[in-house]
């Protein structure tokens, strides 16, 4: 099953940019997603189980290494162009 995920980081530190930057960078390795960032926000296309536990590893390693972030997240079951 596809879904597609809009999420937004919002580090609790002065230095956001590039915590933000390393999150997409990070995001951009795996092969079998799409993915779409703009000013606000990440769109990630790509098969439920997959997109999930990437997620989860991904926001997991951040949240350890930088410390409090918030995430937002809308979770739509399909894919939209993107």
């Amino acid at each position: 099953m596809k879904t597609t995920i809009e999420i937004s980081m919002y580090p609790l530190n002065a230095e956001y940019i590039p915590i933000i930057s390393e999150f997409i960078e990070r995001l951009n390795i795996y092969q079998n997603i799409k993915i779409k960032t703009n000013a606000t926000s990440t769109q990630i296309v790509g098969e439920y189980d997959e997109v999930m536990d990437l997620l989860k590893k991904e926001i997991k390693l951040s949240f350890k290494k930088h410390g409090k972030a918030i995430m937002v997240m809308k979770v739509l079951n399909g894919e939209l162009d993107i």
